[in-house]
This record gives structure tokens, C-alpha cells and sequence, in this order.
């Protein structure tokens, strides 16, 4: 095992988890990385597409190229290619040569229509409510040996633990936007009811009911409507500021 060149993969992916501002750019470059180690392994240029599936989440799609993107996201789009394959079996799948393999007749059309010849498709392992895969393409036959297969098997490995872990950063920092925002809301919402509170000289209580009647009323969202409350007695729009 070329230990060196793990750590210094490691690294890389290690560096596009730290710097990445979003999953849809972590897989933008970890498809770089992909192609990249790849295409040292095998000698030729090889290009790698990615594509992301998540619960309640339609497919994210990423490539190293243009290409490479748009024959991962054909592939989605018919259900049916090795890419698609080594996701059912996590393991990887090879098309050797478009114009030999019998399988996946449409796929195979479109690889030879984009000067595409071989296809390796290889799984990275997440939960169970997220599945992701690596689509190398090569534009000649044969490229893919068993040792650049047991290359991107490699790397595999360490592009799933890297993913995994962007995708709990991502889920920690949607979920600290989300609390965020619900407290701005609600304390827009009793600014509000304090301000009715002292024009009708009722309680906080009431003064909540008077204003979610009005909401429902008016169709207007009860946040909304509280920021109308608070912009008729201010100079200005009123804002929160709360502290990730």
C-alpha cells in the first residue's frame, strides 16, 4: 500500500471538508480529486462525475468536467448504468468497452455519442438514508485495470469517510440556521403582542389571539404580520440579531 499517497489524499479530502461552504461544492471538488488520483493511476485522462441521493432530497449531481456531469446525470435520468449498478451491489462496476458490453444498450449509446469508451462505477458507503457514487469515464477502452479499480477502491474509502462527515457539518449548520431564524420569528412575534398589549391594554395572551386572528384573517403570515405591527410603530424595520 502506497501509505504516503493515502495520507496525502487524506489531506486533500481532509482540506475540502474544512473549506467547503455547502455540500453541492464538496462534491464539486471531490470530483476534481477523484478524476485527478485516477487519472495518475491509470496513465490516461480520466474524468468523474458524482452524484448524491439523500431522503426527501433530490439527486445532487457534480463532475470534474462538463461532460463528466452531464453522462452522470443521463445516467439518473434513464435508471439504468453501471454507476447505478454499483450502488445496488456496493461494489464496483466496469464497462470495458462501450462497443463490446452488451449491457445497458441507451446508456452505451449515449457514451459513444460524447467520445466516452469505458465507465467504472464505484460506491461510497454512507447511511442507509444516503447513498452516493463515484462515475469515472475514460475515452479509451480497457483503461480501467484491476489496479486502478483497486485504486479508486481506495479512494473510495477515504471520499465516503469525508463525505459522511461535510454532510453532518452541513445537517449542523441548516439545523443552526433553522433555529436561528425560529427565534428572530418568535421574538418578533411578542415585540408585537407588546405593542398591542399596551394599545388595547390587554394581556399577553389576548394580545396573541388578536393577532393570530388578524393573520388568519388577512392570510398573512403570523411573523410577517407581527413585522407590519412593529414597522407602523418604528422608524424603521425592526431586526433581531442572535448569535449562531
Amino acid at each position: 500500500m502506497d501509505t504516503p499517497h493515502n495520507e496525502d489524499q487524506f489531506v486533500k479530502l481532509h482540506d475540502l471538508v474544512i473549506g467547503s461552504t455547502n455540500v453541492s461544492g464538496f462534491l464539486a471538488e471531490l470530483s476534481g480529486v477523484a478524476a485527478s488520483t485516477l487519472s495518475d493511476s491509470a496513465g490516461s485522462l480520466i474524468e468523474c462525475g458524482v452524484t448524491l441521493r439523500r431522503r426527501k432530497r433530490s439527486a445532487t449531481v457534480a463532475g470534474s468536467s462538463d461532460r463528466a456531469r452531464e453522462l452522470d446525470r443521463l445516467e439518473q435520468v434513464l435508471g439504468d448504468g453501471p454507476c447505478l449498478a454499483s450502488l445496488e451491489t456496493m461494489k464496483p462496476v466496469v464497462l470495458a468497452d462501450v462497443q463490446t458490453d452488451p449491457r445497458w444498450p441507451e446508456y452505451r449509446k449515449i457514451l459513444a455519442d460524447n467520445g466516452c469508451r469505458a465507465v467504472l462505477g464505484v460506491p461510497l458507503a454512507l447511511d442507509d438514508s444516503q447513498a452516493a457514487a463515484l462515475n469515472f469515464f475514460a475515452s479509451e477502452p480497457g483503461v480501467f485495470s484491476d489496479a486502478v479499480i483497486r485504486k479508486a477502491e481506495g479512494f473510495a474509502d477515504l471520499a465516503g469517510r469525508s463525505l459522511r462527515l461535510a454532510l453532518k457539518i452541513a445537517d449542523a449548520r441548516n439545523l443552526a440556521e433553522d433555529l436561528s431564524a425560529a427565534m428572530q420569528n418568535r421574538t418578533t412575534i411578542d415585540l408585537a403582542c407588546g405593542v398591542i398589549m399596551a394599545q388595547n391594554r390587554c394581556s399577553q395572551e389576548e394580545a396573541m389571539a388578536l393577532l393570530t386572528k388578524a393573520s388568519s384573517h388577512r392570510n398573512q403570515k403570523l411573523r410577517d404580520l407581527a413585522a407590519d405591527v412593529l414597522a407602523r410603530v418604528s422608524s424603521g424595520a425592526v431586526t433581531t440579531h442572535f448569535d449562531p
